[in-house]
Parts: structure tokens; C-alpha cells; sequence
């Protein structure tokens, strides 16, 4: 028990508190009224403030959808809270809010993969050359985008690479652990919560309690596996100074995910996992090569920093995906 509590105190993750705190008074004291009404001067505002080709550009990437919206999709004014996670809920409300209540839109939450068959708003969608019907926005935003501040130089963290992460039927993770579980270099363990306490996994795969985010930046080498969608915790990772290490991902989210380049901005490995000891051997004899992948993964991070930029682009992605519909 006194572990767990630690853990809740001491994560490095995005408090729940203050989240809600602010949705909720933002639900109760700003009115969908008056920002429809500040709309365009907000565009304009924006546009004098940001670089118009790289804003275009990462409106391009998250909606490039050329269907029309789907006829029985959701009036914005009947979006309700009900049957919806709040995150999702309150991360989609502070977009779409902005807009008509008479706009209609089609939005699937939690980890999706497969591409939708009219546009629709979605957290995560494949990487592919036809997913142009799942339209990205900032979704879950607290759980998946935490940057956190690494003091501590890349030579000065332990020589191995960590693992933490709830495994079940996810056969990536699971073979992970078959190959490193208990490896002199990894340190990889499958963690299972219930209730806010963490208890012993049936499976009998290697255990352990999670660690706190900073206690993973203590290793040269961070896993990034794939879980239902993205790796969730890519982010912090590549906002540290050790290094993200991961096969080539398949999925991607707001974090543009499939814009990462190999040996750029994380270590990629193989699918298997069977050069994992190569590349990190390869990185501790070679740190100044692996200070510029983490300076590179850092420098690709800070885009996301500016939460009025990050505002702008998305309110421009619903404004495009509105146009598909003939309201």
C-alpha cells in the first residue's frame, strides 16, 4: 500500500486534480456563446503569430480526408458528456465548442486503429497511405502528452534499458519479456494494477510495481512498445536525455508519430527485438551519437509546448473537417 501511495504522489504524470478543475470551470464560466463569437478573431490573431507553412503542413497531416461526413453524425449540440471517458469528452469539448452547435460530426474515442469509412475524429489511427478518413486530434491529452525536465547527463545513467508496462494479451510485449525477462541489461517487468494497488500477475510473467516516471530516466535506454496504439509513453521519453528505443511504429497520434525517423530521434530495433544488447552496446561506446538522437527527440517534442499554437492548429483541423459536411 505504501508503495502505491508513493507512486500516485510521485509519478512525473499529468495530475488528475487540476485537470478537471479547469474543464469544469471552463464548462461553467465560459459561455460555447462567446467563443464562437471570438472564432475568427482568434484565427486571425494566430496567424499573424505562427509560421503559415509549418501550421498548414500539420493540418495537412492530421486531416487530409476527402469524403463527406457521414449524414447521422452527432450535432455538436447534442454532444453530451454521458456515456463518454471525460478526457475524451472535455478534450474534444474545448475544440469543438468553438463552432456552430448545427455542425455535425462522427468521432470514435479510446485506442483505434482501423481507418474509419467516412471521416471521423479519432485519437490514433494506423500508419498508412490511405487513412485520410481518420482525422487526428489532441485527444487524451493529459495521459499522453507529458514532457518531463532530465537533468541528468545520458553517461551518467545506468548502463541497461527498462520496461514497465501492463502486458495481457499484447503478443510484442509479451515476447519482449520472454527474451529479456530477468536479462542482466534489462530491466523488464510486467505490471498489473487493481483497485490503485498492484498485485501479483496470473500469467506468471515477470512482475513488478511500476516506477515512477523519473525513476525510468535513471537508464541509458527506455522501451517504447506498442500497447493497444502508440506507445503512450514516447513522449516523456523523448523529452529526457535518454534515449527512446523502439521498432518501427505502426500506429500514430497528435504526436505525428509516423514523422519519427530512425536513429534520428529514437533507436530503432527490429520487430523481434534480436539486435536490442547490439544497439545499446553500439550507443554506450558511441555517446556522442546518442546525445544527438536524444537532442533531436527533444528539439522534435518542444513543437508541442505551445499550448495556443497546439489550440490554433486544432481549431484549423475541425474548421477543414467541418467543410466536408454541406453545412
Amino acid at each position: 500500500m505504501r508503495s502505491s501511495i508513493k507512486y500516485l504522489l510521485h509519478s512525473g504524470k499529468n495530475p488528475v486534480f487540476p485537470y478537471y478543475l479547469n474543464a469544469y470551470a471552463h464548462e461553467l464560466f465560459v459561455p460555447d456563446s462567446l467563443l464562437r463569437k471570438r472564432l475568427q478573431r482568434e484565427l486571425e490573431v494566430c496567424a499573424g503569430l505562427y509560421d503559415a507553412a509549418y501550421i498548414a503542413d500539420r493540418v495537412n497531416y492530421y486531416c487530409h480526408a476527402t469524403g463527406n461526413i457521414a449524414s447521422d453524425a452527432t450535432r455538436i449540440g447534442d454532444f453530451h458528456k454521458k456515456g463518454h471517458s471525460s478526457f475524451y469528452y472535455f478534450d474534444s469539448r474545448e475544440i469543438v465548442r468553438w463552432f456552430n452547435p448545427d455542425f455535425r460530426w462522427k468521432y470514435l474515442f479510446g485506442d483505434i486503429r482501423e481507418i474509419p469509412d467516412t471521416p471521423t475524429i479519432v485519437k490514433s489511427r494506423n500508419i498508412c497511405e490511405d487513412n485520410g478518413n481518420a482525422v487526428l486530434l489532441k485527444l487524451n491529452k493529459s495521459r499522453h502528452f507529458i514532457f518531463l525536465n532530465d537533468k541528468k547527463d545520458f553517461c551518467d545513467k545506468k548502463d541497461a534499458a527498462v520496461f514497465r508496462g501492463q502486458v495481457g494479451t499484447r503478443e510484442n510485449r509479451i515476447r519482449f519479456l520472454e527474451m529479456f525477462g530477468g536479462h542482466p541489461r534489462v530491466d523488464a517487468a510486467n505490471t498489473v494494477a487493481k483497485g490503485g494497488i498492484f498485485s501479483g500477475n496470473p500469467d506468471g510473467k515477470a512482475t513488478s510495481p511500476r516506477l515512477s516516471l523519473f525513476e525510468h530516466l535513471d537508464y541509458k535506454y527506455v522501451m517504447a512498445l506498442e500497447g493497444n496504439d502508440v506507445a503512450s509513453n514516447l513522449k516523456w521519453v523523448m523529452s529526457s536525455n535518454s534515449l527512446a528505443v523502439m521498432p518501427r511504429p505502426t500506429c500514430e497520434t497528435w504526436f505525428m508519430e509516423g514523422r519519427l525517423i530512425p536513429n534520428v530521434h529514437y533507436v530503432e530495433i527490429r520487430d523481434d527485438f534480436a539486435d536490442l544488447i547490439e544497439k545499446m552496446d553500439h550507443y554506450t561506446a558511441h555517446p556522442d551519437e546518442a546525445k544527438a538522437i536524444a537532442h533531436n527527440a527533444n528539439l522534435f517534442v518542444d513543437q508541442f509546448r505551445d499550448k495556443r499554437r497546439e489550440r490554433y492548429i486544432a481549431l484549423l483541423v475541425m474548421q477543414r473537417y467541418f467543410s466536408l459536411s454541406d453545412k
